[in-house]
């Protein structure tokens, strides 16, 4: 049995600065393809991307991650 390929997205929410967001960015680009150089294509096509929650639709996408961050992290 086959099943159709489709897009799947993954979210992920961290709370974090931007530098911190572009670290785990890259290291989420290694896992996915830790071969850059290899020729193409990828034998599953991926993107990743970086929004800060500005830039996100929802209002409030994370309020548990929120809360998490106020709890462990007082006084950031």
């Amino acid at each position: 049995m086959s099943e159709e390929r489709s897009i799947w997205e993954v979210r992920l929410g961290v709370y974090a600065t931007r530098q911190q967001a572009d670290e785990i960015k890259e290291q989420i680009t290694r896992i996915l393809c830790p071969d850059p150089d290899h020729a193409p294509p990828c034998p599953v096509p991926w993107s990743v991307m970086t929004l800060h929650e500005s830039d996100l639709d929802e209002e409030d996408p994370y309020p548990e991650l929120v809360e998490q961050a106020r709890i462990e992290q007082p006084g950031e």
